[in-house]
């Protein structure tokens, strides 16, 4: 199934430069539909650190645990990333298939299967037949080359509607290194501990430890806080890989999450899976507006993101903004049902710059046009404030749409 490229894509995608140590290529294994590319196999150099977090989810795909049981290695030598099956909910038959996946590409790449990670996106509950790698990931490996990560980022798409690159160049101790990043997700997104799926590479010098703890705190304020319809993922994988390079121009190892040196890597990093995440929000399926819900003045940030999370997920709030209807009752509704301190008498609401209910009412000065007219707009922004202390908190999502509804209600044919 194929779809027009969502409205809200980027008018550009970028063309993000060469991470020295990184390798990949693409190519069509027919593990859903003959002739499309749908394997991606990275290779990357010797000594590479890698660090991850995946889905919460009590159900979670077979290449989740293998790449959570070889986490604590730190190492990584190849990924391997295929889209229109998740092997998931396939039991032992899944777990042979990540094992013999592994093999497959170790034996291409020339390394332990352990520093071999894997990635699955698509169906749940269907086999995936590892045989399908046997004849294509030798050749495959055969072909790696520094770039294009469009190329990259298009084979691990299922139905988003545009490929998902980001980059950014940063100094570590004065070395210049790079960052660049894809992701894919379009629906099932609610992530917690990951997206859908992203993997971001870095010619830095950073040691396993430090890579996790960046990048469990990068999650937080991005991937963690994007939503399209309120349903996670057994798949979610987020993995940074850092091949090293950057030794050999001076960058000496960061090695504690401490280091001063590591501010400027840290504040990229951040910046690149926000940018991702938001990627992942403006492909919604059948999304024809991004939302960004603001929270303020919670009694925490816990309870922000909670609150902001419940009118992000509401089918009514979200159909009100695909209708375009300044309904802000419905946001109230969400707020009253989170199940967090509010107090009806003291809550605010504003559509963009435009308030519309405060003191537990509507707005004296309430301008249905003005309300209307932000609504509009391909980017509605809806912010609450609670009165009731200093806690803050952004979650980004989507309108639902009649499309979303014709792409899910014939998604496995």
């Amino acid at each position: 199934m194929s779809h027009a490229v969502s409205p809200l894509a980027p008018k550009d995608l970028p063309v993000a430069p060469a991470v020295p140590g990184v390798r990949f290529a693409t190519t069509a294994a027919a593990i859903k539909y003959a002739g499309r590319t749908d394997v991606l196999l990275a290779v990357f150099d010797e000594g590479t650190q890698v660090g991850g977090v995946f889905t919460t989810s009590k159900c979670p795909s077979a290449p989740v645990d293998w790449c959570r049981a070889r986490l604590g290695g730190g190492r990584a030598r190849a990924l391997v990333v295929n889209s229109g099956n998740a092997n998931a909910f396939t039991g032992r038959k899944g777990v042979a298939t990540v094992e013999h996946t592994a093999a497959i590409a170790a034996a291409a790449v020339g390394c332990s299967p352990d520093e071999v990670f894997l990635a699955s996106t698509g169906v749940i509950g269907e086999p995936l037949d590892a045989a399908k790698f046997e004849p294509v990931l030798a050749e495959t490996a055969r072909r790696v080359a520094e770039g294009p990560w469009l190329d990259a980022a298009r084979a691990i798409m299922t139905t988003d509607t545009f490929p998902k690159v980001a980059t950014r160049t940063v100094a570590i101790g004065g070395v210049a290194v790079v960052l660049a990043g894809i992701a894919k997700g379009a629906g099932m997104i609610a992530p917690d501990m990951a997206t859908m799926l992203s993997f971001l590479f870095t010619d830095a010098a950073i040691a396993a430890p430090v890579l996790q703890s960046l990048i469990a705190q990068a999650a937080g304020d991005s991937f963690n806080a994007v939503t399209v319809d309120g349903d996670t993922s057994t798949s979610d994988t987020l993995l940074l890989f850092a091949t090293g390079r950057a030794a050999a121009r001076g960058q000496v190892e960061i090695t504690d999450a401490a280091d001063p040196r590591l501010a400027g890597f840290r504040a990229a990093l951040d910046e690149l899976a926000l940018e991702l995440a938001q990627f992942v929000a403006r492909d919604g399926e059948g999304a024809r507006k991004f939302i960004e819900v603001r929270v303020e003045g919670a009694v925490s940030k816990a309870s922000a993101r909670r609150i902001a999370r419940s009118i992000a997920n509401s089918p009514l709030v979200k159909t009100a903004a695909a209708g375009e209807d300044a309904n802000w009752g419905r946001v109230v509704m969400a707020v009253g049902k989170a199940g967090e301190p509010a107090e009806r008498d003291r809550l605010a609401i504003w559509f963009g710059d435009i308030r519309v209910a405060v003191d537990g009412e509507r707005d004296p000065a309430y301008s249905e046009a003005a309300a209307s007219a932000h609504m509009k707009q391909d980017h509605v922004v809806i912010r609450v404030e609670l009165g009731l202390g200093t806690g803050s908190d952004t979650v980004y999502t989507c309108d639902l749409t009649k499309e979303y509804v014709a792409i899910n209600g014939d998604y496995r044919s």
